[in-house]
């Protein structure tokens, strides 16, 4: 028995249940597979995958989307998807991509399509009537007391277009005693107090993680029910291919290698004339290595942007671990010779690395986003992205937010997280053990005690999504292929930007490229400018 819908924290201020939480649980109860569906998002999909094949449990990877149309007239229609195989994996990416980016988005005319690599759930009636049949839709029987009117009138529904169903007892927290967290975010996220919270905010206070025995009691009412769950929990095994790199192809060249050793020995005459020999058996042993791991478009890519803000006049440089590479340098991307400082190429790239190497290039601040145009018209915009960043609830910030929840003043708040340091939210307890600048707070008394141990429950929980400073990422394929896509916070600057962040682009194999916006080079340039008098 597997809880088939679950959302974690990463469905940002709606779940209060974390990714190790939810591990822990399937652990304890001796679960073969654990499902996660978080709603429009697939934020905390990787790190799921890897923490669940560590323990040896097969994480079936899903999401939850919503019905935009039925959520702005306050009701709840939604099927969550979960994933067969890498194949279905990438129609999820796909589903949520045009649920966060396109306007006319609707599930009703989504699931007149079939998906043969997916499976589809839904306790909605009226999205299950106007579903064609075929064999993957599922209806879900939610069998708390809340909900046993629905859950009779679907399973007749059900029954009568001859859709299988399951049973499901929704997961948002992880304990019965958690419900109030669960309160405390939802309050966040509405910008709402206790005192003002209505109760069809809130799920129901049984949506916790139970343990199989507490279905036991249905087993005989319901087999096939639960046939149905073992059946789908055996047919989704995903590989997401963790560690192999997915490097696009460089434009127009049909021998890569071949290419990057032209220009790295056109840069070796250059660099050095007439070169000793020790110094070509370097360049060779570094190509080799490039030619092992599979890497020359990638270098080629890296080598291609810099030649454009060459060429353009633009105000550049490389940096990092990049140094310590002779191909770096043959290639006109470094400017500090490894040989002659003896720097170690096996720092930058080995044949051990597990992520892919990291060159740094920096722009003046003033034209950045003109490279990064050249970068998404070259290698097309289906297939680049900035990435995200994550960012998180830190002490400050839990303070402040469950305080007003509890409704106190801004002016009240203020008075005491002025002398909250940034630090993480776990330590908010023993502030003023830790800290001196904390030592006169006091939060022995209620409600700050209570309001203090719930802000430290949201340590780390993801608020919402930013953009990476400086990456992005090109992939072979388009993008939603390896992950889902949504507008960054400004939707008005029409940035498009990765729902996993960095690490969980790495992890996927993705080649991330670092574009960074540098001030000083801006400064640079711009002296120059009015010493040539332009």
């Amino acid at each position: 028995m597997i809880p088939l819908h679950i959302h974690s924290n990463y469905s940002l201020l709606e779940g209060v249940i974390t990714i190790d939480e939810i591990i822990n649980k399937a652990v304890n109860y001796q679960l073969d597979a654990v499902a996660l569906t978080d709603t429009n998002g697939m934020y905390g999909l990787i790190s799921f995958y890897k923490k669940a094949k560590e323990k040896r449990i097969n994480p079936i990877l899903g999401s939850y989307v919503d019905e935009p149309d039925e959520c702005k007239s306050g009701k709840n229609i939604y099927a969550f998807f979960l994933a067969k195989n890498f194949d279905g994996y990438s129609d999820i990416c796909k589903i949520i991509t045009a649920r966060k980016l396109k306007d006319d988005f609707s599930l009703f005319k989504l699931l007149q399509n079939e998906f043969p690599d997916l499976f589809i759930l839904t306790n909605s009636i009226k999205l299950l009537q106007s579903i064609p049949s075929y064999q993957n839709i599922y209806a879900e029987l939610i069998i708390t007391a809340s909900h046993k009117f629905n859950t009779r009138n679907l399973y007749e529904a059900a029954k009568a277009k001859n859709f299988k169903y399951v049973i499901s007892n929704p997961v948002y927290f992880s304990e019965p005693e958690d419900h109030l967290l669960h309160k405390v975010v939802t309050a966040i996220k509405n910008r709402n107090t206790f005192e003002n919270l209505a109760d069809e905010e809130l799920v129901d206070k049984e949506f916790y993680f139970k343990p199989p025995s507490s279905f036991n009691h249905l087993r005989n009412r319901i087999p096939e029910a639960f046939a149905n769950i073992d059946f789908i929990a055996n047919e989704c095994n995903v590989d997401l291919g963790l560690g192999k790199y997915k490097i696009p192809d460089f434009p127009d060249e049909t021998d890569s290698y071949s290419k990057l050793w032209q220009y790295s020995y056109e840069g070796l005459t250059k660099r050095y004339g007439k070169t000793a020999e020790s110094i070509q058996h370097r360049l060779e042993e570094e190509l080799h290595v490039i030619h092992d791991l599979k890497l020359a478009d990638y270098f080629l890519i890296v080598h291609d942007i810099y030649l454009e803000a060459k060429r353009r006049r633009m105000m550049t440089l490389t940096r990092g671990s990049a140094a310590n590479s002779l191909v770096c340098y043959c290639l006109g991307l470094t400017e500090v010779d490894p040989v002659k400082y003896n720097f170690y190429f096996t720092r930058f790239l080995n044949r051990s690395r597990s992520s892919l190497p990291d060159v740094d290039i920096d722009f003046s601040w003033k034209e950045r986003d003109e490279i990064v145009q050249y970068v998404f018209k070259k290698y097309g915009y289906s297939r680049v992205a900035f990435i995200s960043t994550h960012v998180t609830i830190k002490a400050r910030s839990a303070f402040r937010e469950t305080a007003k929840v509890f409704g106190f003043s801004d002016e009240e708040i203020s008075k005491l997280s002025k002398y909250i340091p940034w630090t993480d939210a776990k330590n908010l307890p023993e502030l003023s053990k830790i800290f001196p600048e904390s030592k006169s707070l006091n939060f022995d008394n209620e409600p700050w005690k209570s309001i203090i141990n719930i802000a430290a429950r949201l340590a780390n929980f993801p608020r919402h999504l930013s953009i990476h400073p400086g990456g992005i990422i090109i992939t072979p394929l388009p993008i939603t292929t390896y992950t889902a896509l949504e507008f960054a916070q400004n939707k008005g600057v029409g940035l498009i930007i990765t729902q996993p962040d960095m690490y969980g682009v790495e992890d996927l194999g993705l080649v991330k490229i670092d574009l960074l916006s540098q001030r000083s080079l801006g400064v640079l340039r711009d002296s120059m400018h009015q010493i040539e008098g332009k």
